[in-house]
């Protein structure tokens, strides 16, 4: 699996990362914080996942079908709780779209 056959993954797997990371923030800013403790949560592991997915797709490694595999499935829970908030929250929104763009792009490759 070359880098350079998968540039767009490697996006969707970047933008994803950071419309988690700044989901994770801007739950961490909101009134009451003990509701969103399962996005902040999924948050974090999608937006490690995502980040790891694409440092393996670089370096070539053997196992990025098992890790898209991997990733796909915690970008589908990350999308799933965001959603739940998406009414009351931009952010919480933006990420389950990217979320679920990028599970769709990882399960492409799975």
């Amino acid at each position: 699996m070359a880098h350079d056959q998968h540039q767009e993954l490697i996006q969707i797997l970047h933008d994803c990362a950071a419309a988690c990371n700044h989901c994770f923030d801007a739950c961490l800013q909101e009134e009451d914080v003990k509701m969103m403790v399962q996005c902040i949560r999924l948050d974090r592991e999608c937006a490690d996942i995502c980040a790891f997915l694409e440092q393996a797709i670089s370096r070539n490694s053997p196992f990025v079908p098992e890790l898209a595999r991997v990733c796909a499935a915690i970008c589908d829970a990350c999308g799933d709780e965001c959603a739940k908030h998406a009414d009351h929250h931009d952010h919480c929104k933006q990420c389950a779209e990217a979320c679920r763009k990028c599970a769709e792009a990882c399960r492409n490759i799975a």
